[in-house]
């Protein structure tokens, strides 16, 4: 802190001293910037709402599955396009056999990336340990 003693001659000290006005003020600012409330943003999204499916999912092979993923972004289980969900209760479904299933898994050539990392994501998730991956010499270019 600055300090002056005035000057010799007794004269009265007229500089105001502003050291204690500026810690007030920034005590007050660390106070203000402390209780405003935190900015958040929120956006409204109208959801769907899952309906049951009508038809029967199909049915789960005891001894071999096979997902293939199209080009137009379906899902076949063993031939029968599902969606995500009944495909995740489907690999739930294949858990409950005293000896697991094996699952093959086969993206045809122009299938989404995003889908097949989903769809992997999903398998993952169910815990499936006998998987495979089949049709891998549809992307070789080994002897073409």
């Amino acid at each position: 802190m600055a300090m002056s003693g005035g000057k010799d001659d007794g004269a009265p000290m007229m500089e105001m001293n502003t050291t204690p006005l500026i810690d007030v003020m920034l005590v007050l600012l660390i106070m203000f910037i402390i209780t405003i409330p935190v900015a958040t943003n929120s956006i409204d999204i109208d959801l769907p709402v899952a309906t049951p499916p009508t038809n029967n999912p199909p049915p789960v092979d005891p001894i071999k599955n096979k997902i293939v993923l199209t080009a137009d972004a379906r899902i076949l289980w063993n031939g029968n396009a599902v969606d995500q969900g009944t495909l995740q209760n489907l690999l739930a479904q294949s858990l409950t056999y005293k000896v697991e299933p094996e699952l093959q898994y086969q993206p045809e050539p122009q299938a989404s990336y995003e889908l097949s990392a989903q769809v992997l994501q999903l398998i993952k998730a169910a815990n499936v340990t006998k998987f495979g991956f089949v049709g891998n010499e549809q992307f070789s270019t080994f002897g073409k």
